[in-house]
């Protein structure tokens, strides 16, 4: 049984720690989602994993209760974006460890432009400076449902709340020149006299 002290892990490890390829794919999964160490990685695999056996198990069975249990399963892929209506089995089959990781927290933060990099996303979350649905949510591997998406946004009572806080004002810097590359011209940004005193008082 062991230690009650210490839980049973929730994730498992590859069955060959050496495999080069699985290695460097790693490797790009964590320099691109900025996730700290593999065993992050290796707990969404896991959740991956469990998703599939679960519903290939449920597939072999009959009767109302694993009617029940389908539709259970098939809506909580569902809420998390990672299949879509009317979802079959092979479409649960075919999930990839990317469509996972596409839903975590630190993805969503840096995809809504709330930090300037994937890693400065990891730290506002840990730092307690994003919140969810109106919670503060300090995991960065936490998978946000579609529902909660619209409502990733900075604690009320961060400093990171306030727009002209430096980071923010440093994120609308980089927004700008990303749009001026995009559109490959030049844009005047106009800012009242007021704001723009703030401006210059927090950057001095």
């Amino acid at each position: 049984m062991g230690d009650p002290k210490k839980p049973k892990k929730k994730y498992s490890t590859p069955g060959h720690p050496w495999e080069k390829t699985r290695i460097e794919e790693e490797k790009i999964i964590l320099k691109e989602y900025g996730l700290s160490n593999k065993k992050e990685l290796w707990k969404l695999e896991s959740v991956l994993k469990n998703f599939k056996s679960q519903i290939k198990k449920l597939a072999s069975l009959k009767g109302k209760q694993a009617e029940r249990e389908k539709a259970q399963q098939t809506n909580r892929l569902l809420s998390l974006g990672l299949v879509k209506q009317d979802a079959q089995l092979g479409d649960v089959l075919g999930l990839k460890l990317k469509d996972i990781m596409e839903r975590r927290l630190q993805t969503l933060v840096f995809k809504k432009e709330l930090s300037r990099s994937i890693k400065q996303a990891r730290q506002f979350i840990i730092h307690g400076h994003i919140f969810v649905g109106g919670k503060k949510i300090t995991v960065p591997n936490y998978l946000v449902k579609v529902t909660e998406e619209a409502s990733i946004t900075f604690d009320p009572k961060s400093s990171l709340s306030d727009e002209l806080h430096p980071e923010r004002i440093q994120l609308k810097k980089v927004e700008k020149t990303k749009r001026k590359k995009e559109t490959g011209k030049e844009e005047v940004e106009i800012i009242p006299e007021e704001e723009l005193k703030k401006v210059e008082e927090i950057e001095e």
